[in-house]
């Protein structure tokens, strides 16, 4: 016999409408960076291929080290969205995506991010979530299961708090200290049922 849901037909988003950076689709707008960045590969690498026919190969690498280069991103609100996303619903065969349990404008990470920060500053990202329903009673534990992914994907300088949106469930105080108190997370993290829902949560995470 199939449990109830809390909600048995909630509202679906199609995975085309999500905030995305992976599967952009083709375009001559895509086909034109991507033959600028060959173009750019290719200019970076000639020097390489002229020095070998130099003696000034230290010369070559000191002005490549003094350009503009390619530099490492921060981690952004996006990129945030897209690790948490495609977590499954405990309740739905879709993804928090989906059903707008996540939604990219309630992520909010500071300091803001920046390429010149220092990466062992502490950052804090703040998850805001939405049940499907203002009495959903699985959002203790789909409020686990960002906390958890996150912290997996996240470097050790990174704090993450999670917690409900804003009158979008009638206990959204119980449940906020429940994700809040780092003990009774731990705690519950140990029971291997409680585990064993999460990591199903977390499989369809890539």
């Amino acid at each position: 016999m199939e449990m109830e849901k809390d909600n048995a037909n909630p509202t679906i988003l199609n995975t085309s409408q999500l905030p995305t950076r992976h599967n952009a689709g083709k375009n001559a707008t895509t086909d034109k960076l991507s033959d600028q960045f060959s173009q750019s590969i290719y200019n970076l690498s000639k020097p390489f291929f002229d020095a070998l026919c130099l003696d000034n190969l230290d010369d070559v690498l000191d002005d490549i080290d003094a350009s503009d280069g390619f530099t490492v991103e921060p981690i952004d609100e996006q990129e945030i969205f897209d690790l948490i996303s495609t977590i499954s619903d405990p309740e739905h065969p879709l993804s928090l995506g989906q059903l707008a349990v996540v939604n990219l404008p309630d992520i909010h990470i500071s300091p803001s991010p920046s390429s010149s920060a220092d990466p062992n500053t502490l950052t804090r990202v703040l998850v805001k979530i939405t049940p499907t329903i203002t009495h959903c009673s699985l959002a203790t534990v789909i409020g686990l299961g960002i906390r958890v992914r996150l912290e997996k994907a996240l470097p050790p300088n990174y704090r993450i708090d999670v917690m409900i949106k804003e009158g979008t469930h009638s206990q959204d105080d119980q449940v906020n200290k429940q994700l809040a108190d780092k003990e009774r997370v731990a705690a519950a993290m140990e029971n291997d049922t409680l585990k064993g829902v999460i990591d199903r949560m977390l499989v369809t995470c890539v």
